[in-house]
Order: structure tokens, then C-alpha cells, then sequence
């Protein structure tokens, strides 16, 4: 019984996986690139649009998994199960926050000739936008911003994060959980979610265009960002049960991850920070989960021993 589940288990990763990668890959090779890369500001708009919509397709895998193979909607990993585990949402809600901001101190001790409160880096994308603007204006928007994505961005965000964490942390995670070994499943689900991510890579989402290995080093970068916080999103998720603690991580980190950009006065650099994509931004986020990685290894031995 428990090798055909395992038989069952891996059929519907493959299903997962090859509807959610065929669905993106063709939607943003064919459609959504032409309409970013596009001349016309309208069609351009439309594209940039759509790349938020691609969040989505994970769950539309979900969807498509569960009935191609029968499964039905059982053990969804969508309660949120709350009763004992507060302290893993708010860590969800307020960790990415604290781990951002900690990660963009570090990249302005080390590199402070770069941090700016006149914002030089926001009003300069204005001024090539042909927008007016009051300097004194930019800093109250930015406070404002700043406090609404704190408290508000995992609720806001919650809709377009669930498309993507009911996939790979509410489906992907414990179908893997049951054939991987800890560190494997981490490693490969966040290589698989850097993957996905491809085609938005090449476009220059999160790395630009142009820089050195492009777009390869780009793809490799964002791998290695998914294992770092999908690590993140993993341990919570198995520890609750349920992929929501992600989706609030998730749009908690999408709400408040640029905001050290704009006190820079060229935007620093996405390898390097101040954003958390980049390897200094992203310090305090690489030793958490290295600290979330070895619990889980920990907590698989101590599982393995009592057995």
C-alpha cells in the first residue's frame, strides 16, 4: 500500500509540474514577452499586467492535477489551522519585514555612500517618466508605503500569493514530503520554483537584462533565492499544515521587499542588495533558513530514531 502511494504520489507531481510549467512557459514566451517587450506603452501595460496574473497557474496545476488524477479535494493544506500556531503567523506576517530590513542595514554599513533620504533613485525614474514631482512629497508617499506594506501587504497581496503557494508549498511540498528526505525536497522544490520563474528571468524580472551570464546567472540567482525561501515558506507550511502561513510570508515579503531600493541613489544592485534578492540584502534570509533546514533535518532524525 504505502509503494503505491508513493506510485501515486510521483504520477501527480509529474501532472503538477508539467501542466503548471507548460501553462507558464507558453503564456509568457508567446504572450506575455511580445506585449512587455513591446513599443506601444498600451500593450507594454497589458504585459506587465498579465505577469502579475501568471501567479495563478500553480493553483490552476492544483486544479487540473486533482482532476485529471482523480484525487479529488481532500487534505487541501488550505486551513489555517491556528490553534497552537499564532507564533508561526506572525512570523510569516513580520519576519520578512525585520529580515529585509536587516539585510539592507548590512548593505548600507557596507556600502554608505549609497544610502540617500533625498530620493534620488525615485525621483530620477520620474523625471525619465516625465512625471512631476515634490521631493518632499516622495519621502511622506514612501513612510506611508512603507507602514501599508508592514500591516497590510500580506492581506493585500493574499489572493495573487495564494495562486502560487497553494501550488508549491500547499501541493508540491507534502506530495514531496512523502518520497524526499528533508534536504533533498528543499533543495529540489526551490530549484523547481527558480525554474518556473524562467522566462520572467530572461525578460529581466527581479535581475534586468545585460548583465554579466545573462540570462543564466540571472536563472541560476533566482534558484538559489527560491531554495533560500522556499526553505522559509516550508518550514512554516509543514509545521502548520497549511500553505497560508506562506501566502501571508509571501505577500508580506512582495509588499515590503523594494522599499530599501528607493533610499539608494542607483537602485543597488539585484545580485547584491540592498534588495533581499541580492546576496547581501538577502543575508539574514540565507541564515534563517539555514537555521529552519537544520530543525527539519533534526526533527526527520528524531522521527527516524523513534521509529
Amino acid at each position: 500500500m504505502k509503494e503505491k502511494v508513493f506510485d501515486n504520489n510521483a504520477k501527480r507531481i509529474l501532472i503538477f509540474l508539467g501542466a503548471t510549467f507548460i501553462i507558464t512557459y507558453l503564456l509568457e514566451i508567446f504572450l506575455v514577452s511580445p506585449l512587455v517587450k513591446s513599443d506601444d506603452m498600451i500593450k507594454m501595460t497589458v504585459g506587465q499586467s498579465l505577469v502579475a496574473m501568471m501567479m495563478f497557474i500553480p493553483a490552476i496545476g492544483v486544479l487540473i492535477t486533482r482532476l485529471v488524477t482523480r484525487e479529488g479535494f481532500k487534505n487541501l493544506w488550505i486551513h489555517p489551522n491556528f490553534k497552537g500556531n499564532i507564533k508561526y503567523y506572525l512570523i510569516a506576517w513580520f519576519g520578512p519585514v525585520v529580515l529585509t530590513v536587516i539585510g539592507a542595514l548590512l548593505y548600507f554599513l557596507i556600502f554608505p555612500n549609497n544610502l540617500t533620504f533625498e530620493m534620488e533613485y525615485l525621483a530620477g525614474a520620474y523625471e525619465a517618466s516625465g512625471i512631476e514631482f515634490d521631493i518632499e512629497q516622495l519621502k511622506s508617499t514612501l513612510l506611508i508605503q512603507s507602514i501599508v506594506a508592514i500591516f497590510l501587504s500580506p492581506v493585500i497581496n493574499a489572493i495573487a500569493c495564494f495562486g502560487e503557494e497553494w501550488g508549491w508549498r500547499g501541493y508540491l511540498l507534502p506530495k514531496m514530503s512523502e518520497k524526499f528526505k528533508v534536504l533533498p525536497m528543499l533543495l529540489i522544490n526551490g530549484v523547481i520554483w527558480g525554474l518556473w520563474h524562467g522566462p520572467l528571468t530572461v525578460l529581466g524580472h527581479n535581475y534586468g537584462v545585460g548583465y554579466f551570464g545573462y540570462p543564466y546567472f540571472g536563472i541560476l540567482a533566482m534558484c538559489i533565492f527560491c531554495i533560500v525561501l522556499g526553505t522559509l515558506f516550508s518550514y512554516i507550511s509543514l509545521k502548520t499544515k497549511s500553505c497560508i502561513p506562506a501566502v501571508i510570508a509571501h505577500g508580506s515579503l512582495n509588499g515590503f521587499s523594494a522599499v530599501a531600493i528607493y533610499l539608494t541613489k542607483d537602485g543597488g544592485n539585484p545580485f547584491i542588495g540592498p534588495a533581499p534578492i541580492g546576496i547581501i540584502g538577502g543575508i539574514a534570509f540565507i541564515v534563517v533558513a539555514l537555521i529552519c533546514a537544520y530543525l527539519l533535518v533534526k526533527e526527520e532524525k528524531s522521527k527516524i530514531e523513534i521509529a
